[in-house]
């Protein structure tokens, strides 16, 4: 049997980081190239169902948690609040990105729908940043999620 990771968020999360930023990059590319239609739509689809289990699993963890305040609640809720924009405009770049490879026979539509997933999927890109962003300041500013390091034992 296959252990789940727990907390899972933090092992799910960086899937769909990968896919939308490597989706972002084709959807730039599927602008000059329409052959690429297709390896970005299946890309941003991958990454925006990643991108909503990565929200859920946040909540669902979130609900875990004691209650916080100050500067880790307003680092919480950036990071909250980042990672669902990011998964909304992934949504948005992936349907973007499927109706240009569903629009094959019109060009100029297909042109216009390439660009603007294009533009959809950077917006996507900057939140992914942003939530990644206020997730490492949760990490690394307030030391949250981190416990003690286990004493590594040498094998000389």
């Amino acid at each position: 049997m296959i252990p789940i990771p727990e907390p899972l968020h933090p092992a799910v999360v960086h899937f769909p980081i990968a896919l939308l930023l490597v989706g972002t990059g084709l959807s730039l590319l599927a602008v000059v190239f329409p052959r690429w239609t297709l390896p970005t739509a299946l890309v941003l689809f991958l990454g925006a169902a990643g991108a909503v289990v990565a929200v859920q699993t946040g909540e669902r963890e979130e609900h875990r948690l004691p209650k916080t305040t100050g500067e880790l609640h307003e680092a919480f809720e950036n990071h909250e609040h980042a990672g669902k924009r990011a998964s909304n405009f992934s949504l948005a770049a992936a349907s973007l990105a499927v109706l240009t490879v569903l629009t094959a026979r019109w060009r100029l539509a297909k042109r216009i729908l390439a660009a603007a997933t294009a533009v959809v999927a950077l917006m996507t890109a900057y939140h992914v940043a942003q939530a990644g962003h206020y997730g490492g300041a949760l990490v690394y500013e307030h030391g949250f999620g981190v416990g003690k390091t286990p004493q590594l034992e040498s094998h000389d």
